[in-house]
C-alpha cells in the first residue's frame, strides 16, 4: 500500500499533524509513519523570479529598459530555504508515495504557499486539502476524515497567483521607473498607494477646515431634571447662530416648562459581533496600541502553538451551523480564571445559535475568530497573547449571552414655546454587558446616545420650575487623523473615508469592495512605514513629505481606490471560478505598460527635504534622515547602496514631567532620553532613579496580600508592609 505525504506550512503544525497520525521515526525534513509522511515548508520555499532571471539587462535598474513583461513569470526556489525545499521535494517524488494531503494554512496564500512547492518540484500525483480552521487534535482528526479534493482549489489557487502576479507586473514596474525617472527610493504598488492617497486626502482635510462655533441651550429644574434645547424643525441640540442662541436664552429664563410629553421603551442592545482579523485589529490597537502585524503575530501564536484560537485571517463575524453543536464544549474550555463564573452560568441551560452570528451565507472559507475546544493554561501565555485572548474570548461569550434590556425615559417639554428633551435610563437585564462588568462603551454600540441622568417620574401637562439656564458652546472639530486602527476601517471600506468625491466614484468604491484583504492589509501598512512614506506621532499616522511627493508623481489612476478595490474584487470572481485568471493578468500587463509611459514622460521633479551632511560609510553619498516606525535613522539615498543607521529610538519609558514616551539618543555611555516637552536625562541618571523608584514600591502582589489579609480581619504577617501600606495610604 502506497504512502501519503502530508505537506504542512510549518514544522510546529507539522509536529501536531504527525502527533496525531502516529508519524514517530524522524527523518531529514520530514516526519514518518507507516500509512503517512509528513514534511513540512517554512513559510514560501517558492517565488516569483527576480527580473534579472529573465534578461541579464535587469541587473541594473535603467528607464530606458521598461517595462518588463515577460510572457510567463517563472518560479525559483528561495536561496535562504532552498535545503528544505529539498527535502519536501524527495519525499513527494517518492516511488512509494501514492497522494499529497495540503495541509497549509486554509486560505488563499496557504493554498499558494503548497502548490508552487508542488509546481516547481514538478509533481503530477492527486492531492487531497485538509481544511481546518484550529490545529488541535479533534480537529486534525475529523479533518482528516473529511478530506476534500484537492482540483475543488484550483480557482483559489489561480486567484492567489494573479494577486502574486499582479503585484510583480505592476508594482516592480511602477517602482522602478519612478526610482529611475527621479533619482530616489520611490516605491509604489497597487494596494499601497491608494491607501497612501486615502492618508493624504485626510491630511488635505484637516489643513482646510475651519473651525464654526456652535451654542446650545441647557435647562435644569428644580426636580434635578437637566432638559436640552432641540431645534423644532430639524430636531438639533445645535445652533451656529450666536443671536439665536442669545434670543433663545433670554426668552426662556425665569420661565416654567410644562411636560408635553413623556415617552416610555424597553429596549434591547445586542453584544458586538464575533471578531474577524480586522476588527480584532482594530480594537487591539485601540485598547493597548498594538499594530496589526503585531496583533496577527500574536493570533498565530495563540492559533498555532497554543492552539485555543481558530484560524485567524478570516473576513467574516459569522459561524456556520455545523460549529453550533460545538458550542458548548468551547465555552466548557474557555471557562477558566476570569471567565469561570460566565461561562458557568451559561452553561446553566442549553447553548443555541442565532442569526445574530449564525449565518452560513456569511461564512465563506473560514468563520470568525472563537475559543477552540482545546483546554486553556492562561499561565503559559505571555501578557501580549492574554490580552488578544481577552478580547476575543469575552467576544465570544458576550455574543453567547441574552440582550442588555433597558427602559429608556424621554421627556419632552415647552419652556416659552421652545421644546427641550431630556432623557434618561434604567437598566432591566444586563444581559451580555455582564461579560464586560457594565463598562462596554454604550457610543459604540448605538444606544440611541442615552444620558445616564436618573430622572424623577412626572406626567404630561406638570408644570417644572426652571433652577437655572445656561447657555453652552461648542467648536466643530476637523477630521481626526489616521491610526492604525481607522486606517484598517479606512482600508476595508474606503467608501465612507471619500466625501467630496463624485457619487459615481463612492458608488463604485462600495461595490468593489475594500483595498487589499484581512490577510495583507497590516503587511501593507508596515511596508508604508518601511518605505517612510507614512509616519507615527504618538498614535497618529502622518504622512511625509517622501509621500506627498510621490502621489504627485505617479499616475492618477494607481492612486484611485476604487480602481484596487475593482481588481480585489476580480481576485475574488477568479477564487470562485468566474473569471479567468489569464484575462485578469493581461489587463494587469496592459496597465504596467501605461503606468510606465506615463511615468516616463513626466515633467514632475523630486526633491530631498531631509538630507543631512553626514556620508554614508559604504559609497560616500550624503544620507537622508527617516522617522522610521521605532525612531529615527539615516538610510542612505542611493537605493543601489542601502546602508542605514539608526540614530534614536522611541522606548517605553516615560518622561517624569508630561508622561509622554521618551525617545533615546546616541550611542553607548552618552546616550540620552529627550521628551517633545524639552525633558532631557542621561540614560545613567535615568537608570539610578528608576531604581530608586523601585527600591521604594511595594508590589502589587503583596498589597494584594495584604489586603485579603485586612478582608479577612487577621492581624498582618509582615507589619513592615502594614507600615509601608499605610504610610502610602496617608500620602
Amino acid at each position: 500500500m502506497k504512502k501519503t505525504v502530508v505537506l504542512a506550512e510549518k514544522p510546529s503544525v507539522a509536529r501536531d499533524i504527525a502527533r496525531v497520525l502516529n508519524c514517530q521515526k524522524k527523518g531529514n525534513g520530514f516526519l514518518e509513519g507507516d500509512q503517512y509522511i509528513v514534511t513540512w515548508a517554512l513559510g514560501h520555499l517558492v517565488t516569483l523570479a527576480d527580473p534579472e532571471s529573465y534578461d541579464d539587462k535587469y541587473k541594473t535598474w535603467k528607464l530606458e529598459d521598461l517595462p518588463m513583461v515577460p510572457k510567463d513569470l517563472k518560479l525559483v526556489v528561495i536561496k535562504q530555504t532552498s535545503k528544505q525545499f529539498h527535502a519536501v521535494k524527495s519525499q513527494l517524488l517518492r516511488s512509494d508515495v501514492g497522494d499529497i494531503v495540503i495541509a497549509t494554512d486554509a486560505g488563499r496564500e496557504g493554498q499558494l504557499v503548497a502548490q508552487w512547492i508542488l509546481d516547481k518540484a514538478r509533481v503530477n500525483k492527486q492531492t487531497k486539502r485538509l481544511w481546518i480552521s484550529s490545529v488541535t487534535d479533534k480537529a486534525i482528526k475529523e479533518g482528516f476524515q473529511r478530506l476534500r479534493n484537492g482540483k475543488e482549489f484550483d480557482p483559489l489557487y489561480h486567484s492567489a497567483v494573479a494577486r502574486s502576479e499582479a503585484d510583480w507586473y505592476v508594482g516592480l514596474n511602477a517602482t522602478r521607473a519612478l526610482t529611475c525617472k527621479f533619482n530616489a527610493q520611490l516605491s509604489c504598488g497597487r494596494v499601497q498607494t491608494p491607501t497612501l492617497a486615502i492618508i493624504a486626502k485626510r491630511e488635505e482635510e484637516i489643513r482646510q477646515f475651519k473651525a464654526k462655533p456652535y451654542y446650545g441651550i441647557q435647562a435644569q429644574t428644580n426636580e434635578k431634571i437637566v432638559l436640552t434645547w432641540h431645534e423644532r424643525m430639524s430636531n438639533d441640540t445645535k445652533t451656529f447662530a450666536k443671536e439665536k442662541a442669545d434670543e433663545i436664552l433670554s426668552k426662556v429664563k425665569n420661565k416654567q416648562a410644562k411636560i408635553i410629553d413623556v415617552d416610555k421603551k424597553a429596549k434591547k442592545s445586542f453584544a458586538p459581533q464575533l471578531y474577524d482579523l480586522t476588527e480584532l485589529q482594530r480594537d487591539a490597537n485601540k485598547a493597548f496600541g498594538y499594530s496589526a502585524k503585531e496583533t496577527l503575530q500574536i493570533m498565530q501564536k495563540l492559533y498555532e502553538q497554543h492552539k485555543v484560537l481558530t484560524y485567524p485571517r478570516t473576513d467574516s463575524r459569522y459561524l456556520s451551523s455545523d460549529i453550533v453543536d460545538t458550542l458548548k464544549e468551547r465555552v466548557k474550555a474557555c471557562g477558566v480564571g476570569p471567565y469561570k463564573q460566565l461561562a458557568h452560568k451559561l452553561l446553566q441551560k442549553p447553548i443555541k445559535g442565532n442569526s445574530s452570528f449564525v449565518n452560513d451565507s456569511k461564512v465563506s472559507d473560514h468563520h470568525a475568530i472563537i475559543p477552540t475546544e482545546e483546554t486553556v493554561f492562561l499561565n503559559k501565555f505571555t501578557d501580549k497573547e492574554r490580552k488578544i485572548y481577552d478580547l476575543v474570548v469575552k467576544r465570544f461569550l458576550a455574543v453567547l449571552y441574552p440582550a442588555f434590556e433597558y427602559e429608556q425615559t424621554t421627556i419632552k417639554a415647552d419652556i416659552a414655546g421652545e421644546i427641550f428633551v431630556a432623557k434618561g435610563k434604567r437598566v432591566l437585564s444586563s444581559g451580555w454587558k455582564e461579560v464586560y462588568e457594565n463598562r462596554f462603551d454604550d457610543e459604540e454600540n448605538n444606544l440611541d446616545d442615552v444620558k445616564d441622568q436618573l430622572l424623577p417620574s412626572v406626567a404630561n401637562g406638570d408644570a417644572l420650575t426652571i433652577s437655572g439656564v445656561i447657555q453652552t458652546k461648542g467648536e466643530t472639530k476637523p477630521p481626526t487623523r489616521f491610526n492604525e486602527a481607522s486606517l484598517l476601517s479606512a482600508m476595508e471600506n474606503p467608501a465612507k473615508y471619500m466625501a467630496g468625491e463624485s457619487k459615481d466614484l463612492i458608488r463604485t468604491i462600495g461595490e468593489t469592495g475594500g483595498l487589499g484583504t484581512v490577510a495583507t492589509r497590516a503587511d501593507i501598512i508596515e511596508k508604508l512605514f518601511n518605505t517612510f512614506l507614512i509616519e507615527k506621532k504618538g498614535k497618529e499616522i502622518f504622512i511625509t513629505s517622501k509621500g506627498k511627493q510621490l502621489l504627485e508623481l505617479v499616475p492618477e489612476e494607481l492612486k484611485s481606490p476604487a480602481l484596487t478595490a475593482e481588481w480585489e474584487q476580480k481576485l475574488e470572481l477568479i477564487a470562485k471560478g468566474k473569471l479567468s485568471k489569464n484575462v485578469f493578468i493581461n489587463d494587469m500587463k496592459n496597465y504596467a505598460k501605461s503606468v510606465v509611459h506615463e511615468i516616463k514622460n513626466s515633467k514632475e521633479k523630486f526633491k530631498h527635504d531631509n538630507m543631512t551632511g553626514t556620508k554614508c560609510p559604504e559609497c560616500g553619498k550624503l544620507m537622508l534622515e527617516v522617522n522610521g516606525k521605532k525612531g529615527k535613522m539615516l538610510v542612505c539615498q542611493d537605493r543601489e547602496c542601502g546602508h542605514r543607521k539608526n540614530i534614536s529610538k522611541v522606548t517605553n519609558a516615560r518622561c517624569p514631567n508630561c508622561h509622554k514616551r521618551l525617545e533615546l539618543r546616541g550611542q553607548g555611555e552618552g546616550q540620552i532620553f529627550v521628551c517633545s516637552c524639552g525633558h532631557r536625562e542621561k540614560l545613567s541618571t535615568f537608570n539610578e532613579r528608576r531604581k530608586q523608584n523601585q527600591n521604594s514600591k511595594v508590589s502589587k502582589k503583596d498589597v494584594a496580600n495584604y489586603m485579603k489579609k485586612q478582608n479577612k480581619q487577621e492581624e498582618p504577617i509582615n507589619t513592615a508592609l502594614a507600615d509601608a501600606l499605610a504610610k502610602l495610604k496617608l500620602k
